[in-house]
């Protein structure tokens, strides 16, 4: 499993760009994934040619949730590439120049070894991908209850870790267990994780790479 931060907050090189927002491209269980697109399809495409990722090369689109900065480079990336399956939450409508959509309302299998929770409390989905450490999960800010986001992706495996927006989360405890922990864009107690957790913690960032075998 490889996966590149390719919008967010900060940037770890000056000829990416940041912006608020967060977006992800994974390589997992051979397929190429989008999770969100940022606020600002100029930017996403910006940073997905200085970073060598062709757009026309990703199969599946995950949206998780329908806020600008998760939604803002949704359609500037589906005319660079409308051959995609777009898995969205349903509170998600009017997305029409993909080659499929889906609307996930409920924890389900999108590819063997890739799953989403579905839709949480009516706000948010996120992604669970299988990897060797166990299954590492992609939010996209974490609106619904923590709990109920491990909760759920836990029935698809053990859990390695969290990548990706926590939001205002203080509850710290929750993440004890976990190998990973990868905040981004919109996380405002980062200093604090990183006391709590300082040898799962990681840096995110425009450009952070993450590989796991």
């Amino acid at each position: 499993m490889r996966a590149t931060i390719v919008y967010d907050n900060r940037t770890r090189r000056p000829d990416l760009e940041a912006d608020w927002g967060f977006a992800c491209y994974l390589e997992a269980q051979g397929h190429r994934l989008l999770f969100d697109t940022g606020g600002s399809g100029r930017i996403l495409l910006h940073n997905l040619a200085r970073l060598n990722i062709d757009p026309t090369a990703v199969d599946t689109v995950v949206i998780s949730h329908n806020h600008f900065d998760h939604i803002g480079g949704l359609a500037a990336f589906l005319e660079q590439n409308n051959r995609v399956k777009a898995v969205l939450p349903p509170s998600l409508r009017g997305v029409r120049h993909a080659r499929e959509v889906v609307f996930a309302g409920q924890p389900e299998e999108i590819y063997p070894g890739i799953y989403t929770t579905g839709e949480l409390e009516n706000v948010e989905q996120s992604l669970v991908v299988e990897t060797s450490r166990g299954m590492l999960v992609f939010v996209g800010c974490a609106h619904p209850d923590m709990q109920k986001i491990l909760q759920t992706a836990r029935q698809f495996g053990r859990l390695y870790g969290i990548v990706g927006g926590l939001h205002d989360f203080e509850e710290y405890e929750l993440l004890q267990g976990l190998d990973f922990i990868l905040p981004t864009h919109c996380t405002r107690h980062r200093e604090e994780l990183k006391t709590r957790y300082p040898s799962q913690y990681r840096e995110g960032g425009v450009g952070t790479f993450i590989e796991i075998e």
